[in-house]
């Protein structure tokens, strides 16, 4: 694991940061040079042994995390972790919305169970926006941060960037995934939205949409869906799933002064899997 991009500082907030895509966003942070990390899942056992992990990879000697439980569906419990973050941090400078939950369903249509479809709706949606609220308004309230170059001086990066965790199916439909696909469409549609109502406050906004990711969660699809991985290779250009690392470092980016002009994008990282109907 190696972040190409440096931060230098900031406090970041990560949502799902027990495992997956999240942890490994964090670690990636933490690499980055943040000055604090909050890792916020509703795990929160794992996310306290998450956040012990990260001291192993921060580069930044004043590095401090914390750990918090979230419910990312719940108003409450979002605020709560925002308030604990600025408590304990001051600001957020990066949030991370990976939270959420896969396709566990495989109806197609016809047969698709209601509580099922608003299940992840609550979860996938709801709780993007929640989260995106929440921080938008702390980020609101606090200077920019700066950066200097040394071609170009110093300029203002904003008060925050907020990324989304979309999927390749925000932008494409598989069979047998209605919910799932219907989430992540949404989630593009949150990020849209918030990137507009929140660029006068200089809070960018954007989504992060990957394919399949070698995460517990892709494992745990595997286990019900023993040809997945046949299928995997073949639909991918790559002929893999991408490694979490490959993912985190795209997050980062985002964050960075690199991608300062980058507001209400969805990136996908697919291998080149959504642009065609994939020939092996």
């Amino acid at each position: 694991m190696a972040s190409k991009i440096i931060l230098g500082r900031g406090i970041a907030l990560i949502t799902g940061a027990a495992s997956g895509i999240g942890r490994e966003t964090a670690f990636a942070f933490a690499e980055a040079g943040v000055t604090g990390i909050a890792f916020a899942d509703i795990n929160e056992q794992g996310a306290q042994a998450a956040a012990e992990e990260s001291k192993t990879y921060a580069t930044n000697g004043e590095y401090r995390c914390i750990a918090v439980h979230v419910n990312i569906s719940d108003e409450d419990s979002v605020q709560k972790m925002v308030d604990s973050t600025v408590k304990e941090f001051g600001r957020i400078d990066y949030c991370v919305n990976s939270a959420g939950i896969g396709n566990t369903s495989g109806a197609v249509m016809p047969n698709l169970k209601l509580d099922f479809f608003s299940k992840i709706m609550d979860i996938n949606v709801k709780g993007t926006m929640l989260c995106d609220r929440a921080v938008a308004r702390a980020m609101a309230q606090q200077e920019p941060l700066t950066y200097t170059s040394r071609r170009h001086g110093t300029r203002s990066l904003g008060r925050g960037s907020i990324v989304n965790l979309g999927s390749t199916n925000s932008y494409v439909a598989v069979p047998g995934m209605m919910g799932y696909t219907t989430s992540k469409h949404a989630v593009i549609g949150v990020t849209k939205s918030a990137a507009l109502d929140c660029a006068q406050f200089h809070i960018r906004v954007n989504a992060l949409c990957p394919a399949w990711v070698d995460t517990p969660m892709m494992q745990a699809s595997l286990a019900r869906v023993p040809t997945l991985g046949q299928l995997i290779k073949t639909a991918s250009p790559l002929r893999r799933a991408a490694i979490p690392e490959e993912v985190a470092d795209c997050i980062v980016f985002l964050c960075s002064p690199s991608a300062s002009y980058i507001n209400g994008a969805g990136l996908l990282v697919d291998a080149g899997l959504s642009l065609t109907a994939h020939v092996p």
